[in-house]
């Protein structure tokens, strides 16, 4: 009975803790969060911050939750492209400067498709996010990102 009364007591702290809101200066290693002057919004991030991983990317899934993406991280800031190769779900494709500021997005990028989609030349961090939600919400050049990744320097958004 004390096993099962400390056990509920666990999981109820633990609950507690994982419902809590994030404050204004918290940043979370798997949350990403943009705002605009449409508000505000974010998601669950895998990071992909070594060559490998961000060769893989979202190559042969078949979907993705609506509030997740995928978060590519350079060592530092530099020329990139992204293509759609293996890629069976449509993305958006947000480009980054290293200071977290929204540099240009590619909304629907066609599964499959092997055509470069450039993001410019000082590219620090890009994220894919399912096609559509973008529009939906608003993201656009000039927008802000939050993520531990931009944390040193001049980050717009700092944590």
């Amino acid at each position: 009975m004390l096993r099962r009364l400390l056990f509920w007591s666990s999981a109820a702290v633990a609950f507690s803790v994982m419902a809590a809101p994030v404050s204004a200066g918290e940043c979370q290693a798997g949350r990403v969060d943009l705002r605009g002057s449409w508000g505000q919004t974010g998601f669950s991030v895998e990071i992909a911050d070594d060559e490998q991983e961000r060769a893989q990317g979202l190559m042969f899934r078949e979907s993705m939750p609506r509030g997740a993406g995928m978060l590519f991280v350079y060592e530092r800031p530099q020329p990139a492209a992204f293509w759609m190769k293996n890629t069976l779900i449509p993305l958006d494709i947000i480009f980054l400067d290293q200071n977290g500021l929204v540099t240009s997005v590619h909304e629907n990028a066609t599964p499959g498709d092997l055509t470069p989609i450039p993001g410019g030349d000082e590219v620090f961090a890009v994220l894919e996010i399912n096609g559509g939600l973008a529009r939906r919400y608003g993201i656009a050049p000039g927008n802000q990102m939050r993520h531990e990744i931009f944390s040193a320097g001049s980050a717009v958004w700092p944590c």
